[in-house]
């Protein structure tokens, strides 16, 4: 007998909630657990393919002790999204700096195989003084 909808929308947030906790441990180890090796990988810019490239969101130099806020989480089978708060310390000023960002994720087999999202990296350099206040005109 397969897992009704609710037990594998369940599982899938919780999936996703361990991969957003690798973020405050910083343990990418566990990635092989949760994300797959060819996960596909969309926003900022990049559409590309590989855990490398959450495993270098985690360690980006000159951020340290993360902490995560789920804000709100939304799980229907395969697919999880969430709104999050990430509050870094900058390793240089030590001040607390936040990120917030939109992930969509697509699981297959307890695994997250693709996802979608933006964060607000524009903000984070912001408070950090590495670009102006106000965007300028274009």
């Amino acid at each position: 007998m397969s897992d009704s909808p609710e037990v594998i929308s369940q599982r899938n947030a919780e999936v996703v909630r361990r991969y957003l906790r690798v973020f405050e441990t910083r343990e990418v180890d566990e990635f092989e657990e949760l994300v797959a090796q060819d996960v596909l990988v969309h926003g900022a810019g990049i559409h590309g393919q590989g855990r490398h490239y959450p495993e270098g969101a985690v360690l980006t130099p000159g951020l340290s002790h993360c902490r995560v806020q789920v804000d709100d989480l939304f799980s229907a089978g395969d697919r999880v999204t969430v709104a999050f708060t990430l509050t870094y310390t900058h390793d240089r000023s030590g001040r607390d700096l936040t990120m917030t960002g939109v992930k969509s994720y697509r699981l297959r087999d307890g695994r997250i195989v693709e996802f979608w999202g933006e964060t607000d990296l524009y903000g984070l350099l912001r408070q950090a003084g590495l670009v102006p206040e106000q965007i300028p005109p274009f």
